[in-house]
């Protein structure tokens, strides 16, 4: 069986959706799909079987707006601690977990390991990114709902540190 035929049937025998395209003329095949997730909705995932190796490229967060020296040393903190992809800066200053395996390693079993991590990762670690990188932009938001009588539910997990008035302090 091929790695691009492993791939298919991983995201088949899990009922996730994906879309599989052809890459250049070298026969690179990707998978786009998106992962659910509890504080993060949902991250945007694509497997790139190449010659060689399978990469893994999951989108997280955007630029911070704010912060950036203690936004990349906790994702560089937070490497250490992960199983097979790693934090990743583009030349934008988004967010992403990146992995690269050998072709010979991709089994359903592998990769149902690295797209765990990549959920475990993403979803943990939102909420973090979010308070270290855009806490002006949220405690604008809280006080302009608040203000109107908005409703503040989607802000919720936040309500600790803009309550009480304190700049935030996500856990490593």
């Amino acid at each position: 069986m091929t790695t691009v035929e492993t791939v298919r049937g991983y995201l088949t025998d899990n009922e996730i959706e994906f879309e599989e395209t052809q890459a250049g003329a070298g026969g690179d095949v990707s998978f786009s799909l998106a992962l659910p997730g509890e504080k993060k909705l949902q991250t945007p995932v694509r497997l790139d079987v190449g010659a060689h190796a399978l990469g893994v490229h999951a989108f997280v967060c955007r630029n911070p707006d704010e912060n950036h020296h203690r936004v990349y040393r906790w994702l560089l903190e937070r490497n250490l601690r992960m199983y097979a992809v790693s934090f990743a800066v583009d030349r934008t200053g988004d967010i992403y977990l990146e992995a690269r395996l050998p072709l010979a390693s991709v089994t359903p079993d592998e990769l149902d390991r690295i797209l765990g991590s990549v959920l475990a990762n993403a979803d943990e670690s939102f909420n973090a990114i979010l308070e270290l990188g855009f806490a002006t932009s949220i405690r604008k938001e809280w006080e302009w709902r608040v203000s109107r009588g908005e409703s503040t539910r989607n802000l919720e997990a936040f309500r600790g540190w803009l309550e009480a008035g304190v700049d935030p302090d996500p856990p490593s």
